[in-house]
This record gives structure tokens, sequence and C-alpha cells, in this order.
């Protein structure tokens, strides 16, 4: 194979993500096809799906879409094999997960509800939901069992990068990051409402939680946007505020 058909494979071939679960059935891995370009979840999907999945069916307050041309929440749609693999599962209940990908994979003993948030977390924002489509950037990028510090620099690296791009397209950016809290306001009310949905699926704690985490962290971010307590991360950029670096 010469090199430019190879970079034409390369460019066709999926992102791909593997989450195993080592629980007491023994393992269950879920794994993740994304599209390299749009980074769109590729999967097939079960037919006819439940009840709960129904894009009515405790519809997110700031949805967009129409019942008419979307029957289906998109993010339920996927995560029905999912939803069935948790559905009697505890919060607290330990596992040990292992996530690969194409650069690394990453082993951690802990619990139900933080390795599913992790792994809803790529579901959520790769699905189609046109609110969680602004943080699908993230993905490319996916850090697992990533800590609420380091969620935060990646969402206003993510922002920041965007708006670069936006500049170089001619459009007005945004460096003050005045955009940011609107989005992550919005990914709030689809965690708060899919929460409820995901109750309505399961009649355990583990699903609900594991949103309830992922919301968790969006309320951080939007408290770190705030210039009193996000000095942490302008600390670490001390070598770039002196006279000399601009020379």
């Amino acid at each position: 194979m010469d090199t430019e058909k190879a970079n034409q494979y390369a460019q066709r071939k999926p992102i791909v993500f593997e989450y195993t679960f080592l629980i007491d059935e023994g393992l269950r891995t879920f794994s993740l096809k994304l599209d390299r370009k749009t980074l769109a979840l590729q999967q097939e999907r079960k037919d006819p799906p439940p009840a709960w999945a129904d894009l009515g069916c405790s519809k997110c307050e700031n949805c967009p879409l129409s019942e008419d041309t979307h029957p289906h929440c998109p993010i339920a749609y996927n995560i029905v094999e999912l939803v069935d693999f948790f559905g009697h599962a505890v919060s607290y209940k330990e596992v040990d997960v292992r996530i690969s990908s194409d650069e690394r994979s990453y082993v951690k003993h802990t619990t139900m509800s933080e390795a599913l948030s992790s792994l809803f977390g790529v579901y959520k924002v790769t699905s189609g939901c046109p609110i969680m489509d602004r943080l699908r950037p993230m993905v490319r990028f996916h850090l697992q069992m990533a800590s609420s510090e380091e969620t935060t620099f990646r969402a206003i690296a993510m922002y920041l990068v965007a708006q670069y791009f936006k500049a170089q397209r001619g459009g007005t950016p945004d460096w003050d990051l005045k955009g940011l809290p609107g989005i992550y306001k919005e990914v709030h009310t689809v965690n708060r409402d899919f929460a409820d949905r995901i109750r309505i699926a399961v009649d355990s704690d583990a699903g609900p939680n594991a949103i309830i985490r992922l919301d968790t962290f969006a309320s951080i971010i939007l408290m770190s946007l705030d210039n009193n307590t996000r000095g942490n991360l302008e600390a670490l950029f001390e070598s770039y505020y002196s006279d000399d670096s601009d020379e």
C-alpha cells in the first residue's frame, strides 16, 4: 500500500473507544466507533426502541428537535444496550474498567457511577443532540476518568481554539469567554432532564447518578469561569506574562 492510499485509509478508519467492564458476571465491552471527520457515533441501532427513548418522553426543556422529524431522542436511542447493562446496578458497586483507544489504554478500579459517567460523556456528545454537539471537539481528545480541573481546562481550551478558527474564517471571536457559560447552562438543562429520562428506564441509581456526576463537572466549569475562582489555572501560565516572552 503506497503512502497516499495509506493516508486515505487512515482518514476513513473510524476512531474507536472501547470500555470493558469487569463485573461479577464477567466481561462486558462497549465499542464506540466515531466518524473520524465529524466525530458522529456510528452504531447499529435496535428497532424498535423502548418507549423511554421516545423524544416526547421526559423531553429536555431546551430540546430544539421536533417529534415529527425526530421520533426518538438521539442520545437515548444510542444507549439502549448500555441501559440494559446497568439497569439494576447501584452507584457504589465496585468495578474494574479498561478504556482503550488507538493511542492508549487506561485501567481503573472505581465505582459503577464514575465508570458510567465517563462512558455516558462520549455517547452524549456524539449521538446528534444539538445541544451537546457543541462539546463534540473534546471527544477527539478524550481524557478518561478526567478530574474536574482537567475537564475545566479542556473546556476552556476547546472554546478558545474554536474562537481562533472562527477568526480565521472571518468571524468575530469571543476571547473573553462570554459565550461559554451559556453553552454549559444549556448542557446543565440537558443533564437534569436526561437524568429524569433515565430514572424512567431503570430501577437503580447508577445511571442517574452517572448523569448527575457529569452535571457536577458542568457546574464546576461554570464556577471556574468566574474571575475569582479560576486563579489556579491562571497561575500555571506565569511564564507567559513577562515582557520578555513577547519579544
